[in-house]
């Protein structure tokens, strides 16, 4: 597979993530940050199960200590990193949540560059720069925008920026352990990590049986919500695994594009000037920049 490949999945990634976080926030405030963990980690670890024993097998016979470390390690760092996202998501505005969250791609690209001297060139680092600065004013709906001190003061953006730089480390380990094993593998491995913890936390809280009637209580925003947050992580990794890792997040990262689209399209939503300003400059910095990279 190529870089185009890459590219491809990438915006797999991006549509995806821009329908699933719209219903984890609508799961999280339902059922908990917990709950959601536990649905999306059980569905993908069961999604796939199938399909990595034989990488699994490879890693553990052949004994490779740094690729164990690196799963366990991304495992851990995305355990954090979903907990942080589900709760700013929980508490605050999705519209200002997902502007902060742009700080992702700048962590991924910098740990990209110093860890395995993967530089974008100034055409790209432009393109990426644009297609940032088009996120944040296309996400933010009113004036608070446009005041950092007022931006920080708003409920939910302080855990939104610890999630972006756990998030940004999670995303740069994916791509390391989707290159030094498989990318079925590592997300697999992340899903199982995810879902031992939530587990015992929810059987140390008594809240297990709980969670599972809230299931069967609300099986087709569940359902939905896991299958698409997993598909996305998925094409992610694969994306990781073909294409430079600060171009993938740049662009995997753009899935606002996708909620601002739905809601013009289906919820008949207004726009104000500097969002359709911001969404011209994000989509021109997206395409541009998949056009010039396949």
């Amino acid at each position: 597979m190529t870089v185009t490949t890459g590219i491809f999945f990438a915006f797999v990634a991006m549509f995806c993530w821009g329908i699933g976080d719209f219903l984890i926030q609508k799961t999280s405030r339902k059922i908990g940050d917990w709950e959601t963990l536990f649905t999306v980690s059980f569905v993908g670890s069961l999604m796939l199960a199938p399909f990595v024993w034989k990488g699994l097998v490879d890693v553990v016979v052949g004994k490779d200590i740094l690729t164990m470390l690196i799963l366990a390690g991304c495992g851990l760092v995305f355990l954090l990193g979903s907990l942080l996202d589900f709760e700013s998501l929980k508490v605050g505005k999705i519209s200002v949540v997902e502007s902060v969250w742009s700080a992702e791609i700048v962590v991924s690209a910098l740990l990209a560059y110093f860890i395995l001297s993967e530089g974008l060139n100034m055409q790209q680092i432009a393109l990426v720069t644009t297609l940032i600065v088009g996120l944040i004013m296309v996400s933010i709906k009113d004036k608070i925008g446009f005041s950092i001190r007022k931006l920080f003061l708003e409920k939910g953006v302080f855990v939104a920026f610890c999630a972006a730089i756990a998030m940004g480390i999670a995303n740069f380990m994916v791509g390391l352990g989707a290159r030094a094993s498989d990318p079925v593998v590592i997300y697999f491995f992340i899903s199982v990590v995810c879902l031992v913890f939530s587990v015992c936390y929810l059987l140390y809280n008594n809240l297990l049986h709980k969670t599972v009637i809230d299931i069967k209580n609300n099986p087709k925003l569940i359902l939905s919500m896991s299958v698409m947050d997993n598909i996305a992580w998925i094409a992610f990794a694969f994306a990781m695994s073909l294409a430079p890792i600060g171009i993938v997040v740049a662009l995997s990262e753009s899935y606002i594009i996708i909620s601002v689209i739905l809601g013009i399209t289906v919820s008949k939503e207004k726009l104000k000037t500097h969002q359709k300003i911001g969404l011209l400059l994000a989509l021109f910095g997206a395409l541009t920049l998949a056009i010039i990279t396949v």
